[in-house]
C-alpha cells in the first residue's frame, strides 16, 4: 500500500471521528479534526485536488474559531448553543460562496492540473460556510454538509479513492444525524 493511501486512511478515520464528536456538541471534534486537515492537506496535494486542498488550510483556521466559539463564545462567553440561521446571514452566505465558487473554478480549471475544477469548487465553496456555520453552531450547517456529502461520495467514488468515498459516505450520515441531535437541543445549552 502506498504512502497515499495510508494517508487517506488514517486521515479518513480522523474526520469521521471529528465529525462524531461534532454532532455531539463536544469541542473534541475540533481538537480530532486538526490531525485529519493535516493528513488530508497532503492527500489532495498528491491527487491534484486543490481547491479541496487549500479547504483543508480554511478549515484548521475555522476548527481554531469553532474551538473557542463553542468553549468561550456567546454573549455570556460559555460558548454558543445551536440556534437557527439568522434569516439576515442567508443573502451574504449565499452570495459569498456563490462568487467563491466562481472564482474557484475559474482559478482552478485555468491555472491548475485539478482533475475536477467545476465540482471541486462548488464543494469547497459550500463547505466553506457549512464549516463556519457549525462554528456558530448553526442548525442549518447540517443541512448544507448532506449536500456537500451527496456531491463528494461520487466525486471520490469516480476516482478510485474509496477511503475517502467512504469517510464521505459516513459523513453522509453523520449530518443526517447531526441535524437531529442539534435539531433536539435547538436554543438549549450545549
Amino acid at each position: 500500500m502506498t504512502s497515499t493511501r495510508w494517508i487517506e486512511i488514517v486521515g479518513a478515520l480522523f474526520g469521521i471521528a471529528a465529525v462524531y464528536f461534532n454532532t455531539k456538541q463536544n469541542v473534541l471534534g475540533w481538537i480530532i479534526g486538526l490531525a485529519n486537515l493535516g493528513l488530508y492537506t497532503v492527500f489532495y496535494f498528491r491527487g491534484q485536488l486543490y481547491g479541496y486542498m487549500g479547504l483543508q488550510l480554511f478549515f484548521a483556521a475555522i476548527s481554531l474559531y469553532g474551538w473557542y466559539q463553542w468553549v468561550r463564545g456567546g454573549a455570556r462567553q460559555t460558548g454558543v448553543t445551536v440556534t437557527r440561521t439568522p434569516a439576515r446571514l442567508w443573502p451574504p452566505l449565499v452570495v459569498l460562496s456563490g462568487a467563491a465558487a466562481v472564482g474557484l473554478a475559474w482559478y482552478l480549471d485555468t491555472q491548475t492540473t485539478d482533475g475536477n475544477p467545476y465540482v471541486d469548487a462548488v464543494v469547497t465553496a459550500a463547505s466553506m460556510a457549512a464549516q463556519w456555520m457549525m462554528a456558530r453552531k448553526y442548525l442549518e450547517s447540517w443541512v448544507v454538509w448532506i449536500a456537500v456529502n451527496v456531491v463528494s461520495v461520487p466525486l471520490f467514488l469516480v476516482r478510485g479513492e474509496y477511503p475517502t468515498a467512504l469517510q464521505y459516505t459516513v459523513f453522509l450520515g453523520l449530518a443526517v444525524s447531526g441535524l437531529r441531535q442539534w435539531h433536539r437541543s435547538l436554543g438549549g445549552s450545549s
